[in-house]
């Protein structure tokens, strides 16, 4: 084994070669039960919690969050878990995705496949500027009125609907938005707070990325045809050389129809397990 321990938090259900799932958002692994059941059917399923969310709220204040600092961990992770001479598929979606594509490019050693579904790499993008503008519109918005008008404005981003801001609340122009925001560090908290502008603005190595395409499948939801996410993997597809699948559903296609999309999973890591 690479290091023989590991003291951050994860959960394994299954048997069978080892998978590594890297939630979206802040890394809370919420939703992600059906998926998962269906695919310890055929792997070892190691679900990594990069902040421990499913324990609870977190104490104190939070940090703005790495890109690195999470495929560090989960590469440290796979090293407590793997036997030696074996190694992992890893799969990834949106800010997860990142976190996979990071694993590749940094740690390859013991990765056998890697597959990121919906990776919000605005940087490869031709129209980058405007939508790292988008992102800074979403945090700042964030600040002045919390979670759900955030969540609001970056939807429409990602989807590229016209929005409109609605009136500002009251409290917010009161005191700064200081009442609008939750102080109690949810997820969707840390994931607008700390998560959202580094992991998009994150620049992946693509030189490295593009060495290692043969164990590289980016994803996209079919009902996310046109969206932001689906243009970033599409594109990092072509840039690094790597296959690209799609995937049922949407964004959130792996909690919408997590048996169809654990399915399909299953195939572009292990077509060999998938006929089985």
């Amino acid at each position: 084994m690479l290091d023989g321990h590991y003291d951050g938090h994860y959960d394994v259900r299954g048997s069978g070669p080892l998978l590594l799932v890297i939630p979206g958002g802040a890394g809370h692994p919420m939703g992600l039960d059906g998926a998962v059941a269906r695919l310890s059917e055929r792997f070892t399923v190691v679900t990594y919690d990069p902040l421990g969310l499913s324990r609870g709220p977190l104490d104190g204040p939070v940090e703005d969050q790495r890109v690195e600092v999470w495929s560090d961990r989960a590469h440290q992770l796979l090293g407590s878990l793997l036997p030696d001479g074996e190694s992992a598929y890893v799969f990834g979606s949106s800010s997860g995705g990142i976190v996979a594509l990071d694993l590749l490019a940094r740690h390859p050693e013991r990765l056998r496949r890697v597959v990121a579904h919906e990776p919000p790499s605005i940087g490869v993008l031709p129209d980058a500027t405007r939508q790292h503008a988008m992102i800074t519109e979403v945090y700042e918005i964030y600040r002045a009125e919390g979670v759900a008008a955030a969540a609001a404005r970056l939807s429409a981003g990602l989807e590229g609907r016209s929005w409109e801001p609605g009136p500002r609340p009251a409290s917010a122009v009161a005191d700064g938005g200081e009442s609008a925001r939750n102080t109690q560090n949810t997820p969707m908290d840390i994931f607008l707070g700390h998560v959202l502008r580094p992991f998009t603005s994150h620049a992946l190595d693509l030189d490295a990325l593009k060495g290692l395409s043969s164990r590289l499948t980016l994803g996209a939801g079919s009902d996310s045809r046109g969206q932001l996410p689906f243009r970033s993997a599409a594109l990092l597809a072509e840039l690094s050389g790597g296959d690209f699948v799609e995937f049922p559903g949407g964004h959130l296609g792996v909690l919408q129809h997590p048996v169809a999309f654990a399915d399909r999973l299953t195939e572009a890591l292990d077509p060999v397990a998938a006929a089985e």
